[in-house]
């Protein structure tokens, strides 16, 4: 359960000077809620918070600079749907499904516009050995009873003419998005600070927990106490103190490279997302309806590193132009390398810490932004009512909890 007897200081956060005696927790009370990370999960929980009428403070150095930042933005539960990873589907399907409404009430909440787009996701293959892969994974599709469908050389070049004339059919799913993750991140900050959600530029070093309950956090600057904290600060949740012995979330960062390219005048515009599997190898081509397009991305676990290499970017506009040769006449506008939340069976991680009072959302892996939606509602429930609801069971943090603890 989420925060029996936690003190609770009204209206804003107290300094650690502050007395704030505790009392009962009482869920018709608004609460202040210290938000650990200011990425697309952490401030969408924070506006969803803020709604619900608490009063939300995001602690972040950097703020919205992570991963968030720099991935694609695809909303792709059909396509992203991987072996091993079974459980976690209803949830992004549920969470893809919610998107239109979030989207709507974000540009409407924030006087922005997300860049929410449904177009679709066309998967195709490379070669003979790719598109046999393809064959297995649209099996692996209708098995989950996923919305996809086969399609033939000249169906697949009518959703995207800039395709290689050797591309020999794929696999659709019209329902897979893509939002515009910077826009997004705009978006959030904006109908957050419309509620009242304050940034603090302050790197949080630990859940403060008195008597076994979280009572507020540590940061670089001060203490402040407040009656929830969430965790959501991506791979970095794991190194945030306070929580142990197991209340700490298992995350660990995952590199991932990826380009930005724009058309030029003369290059023709591509119409549709575009995923490939090139030599046994993944990647994806983005594009944004302007002119610009997000290709990538590497698949590194090579620990905090954001160096952006010859290799990497070689790797990708070699696969991305034997796929969609017009991609050559493109500009590249940048390179850059971002650091994914990965966990230890690469599902997102959100619930209960083990510790009353502090509550992780983090660990989505390629999936941060499709899952956000879902995310803050399950967030808002549980600090709430106390409970997890029932579909988010898969994601709860206590799967990783061994017996002795």
């Amino acid at each position: 359960m989420i925060g029996q007897a936690h003190p609770y200081s009204a209206g804003s956060f107290r300094k650690a000077s502050d007395h704030v005696g505790p009392r009962s927790y009482n869920r018709r009370v608004p609460l202040d809620v210290a938000v650990v990370g200011s990425g697309v999960v952490g401030r969408a929980c924070a506006w969803r918070l803020g709604q619900a009428g608490h009063q939300v403070t995001i602690f972040d150095p950097h703020p919205g600079s992570g991963a968030s930042f720099v991935a694609a933005g695809m909303l792709a539960p059909v396509t992203e749907a991987a072996y091993g990873e079974e459980a976690v589907v209803e949830v992004a399907l549920r969470s893809a499904a919610a998107w239109p409404a979030f989207a709507t009430e974000l540009s409407e909440d924030s006087g922005l516009d997300p860049g929410y787009r449904c177009t679709g996701t066309l998967l195709v293959g490379a070669d003979g050995s790719d598109r046999a892969y393809l064959d297995e994974l649209f099996a692996f599709h209708q098995q989950l009873k996923l919305p996809s469908s086969r399609v033939g050389p000249s169906q697949a070049r009518e959703i995207e003419p800039l395709l290689s004339p050797s591309t020999r059919g794929g696999i659709f799913a019209a329902s897979d998005a893509q939002v515009d993750n910077r826009k997004l991140l705009a978006c959030l900050h904006a109908a957050g600070a419309h509620l009242g959600v304050v940034e603090r530029r302050e790197r949080v070093r630990r859940v403060v927990v008195e008597s076994g309950i979280a009572v507020g956090v540590e940061t670089d600057q001060d203490f402040y106490r407040c009656g929830v904290v969430l965790v959501a600060a991506g791979y970095r949740s794991v190194d945030i103190g306070g929580l142990a012995p197991w209340g700490a979330p298992p995350t660990r960062p995952v590199k991932g490279q990826i380009l930005r390219l724009r058309s030029r005048p003369q290059a023709p515009e591509m119409s549709a997302t575009v995923r490939a599997i090139v030599a046994g190898s993944s990647i994806y081509v983005v594009p944004r309806g302007d002119g610009r397009v997000v290709v990538g991305a590497t698949m590194e676990e090579l620990g905090p590193d954001e160096t952006v290499t010859a290799g990497g970017v070689y790797g990708l506009l070699r696969d991305a132009i034997r796929v969609l040769p017009g991609l050559a006449e493109y500009e590249i506008t940048s390179a850059e390398a971002g650091l994914r939340p990965g966990s230890p069976d690469n599902a997102a991680i959100v619930g209960s810490s083990g510790v009353p009072g502090c509550v992780v959302a983090t660990g989505h892996h390629r999936n941060g932004i499709l899952l956000a939606p879902v995310t803050a509602d399950v967030v808002v429930a549980l600090i709430e009512s106390g409970e997890l609801p029932s579909f988010a069971a898969p994601l709860s943090p206590a799967r990783f909890a061994t017996p002795a603890d």
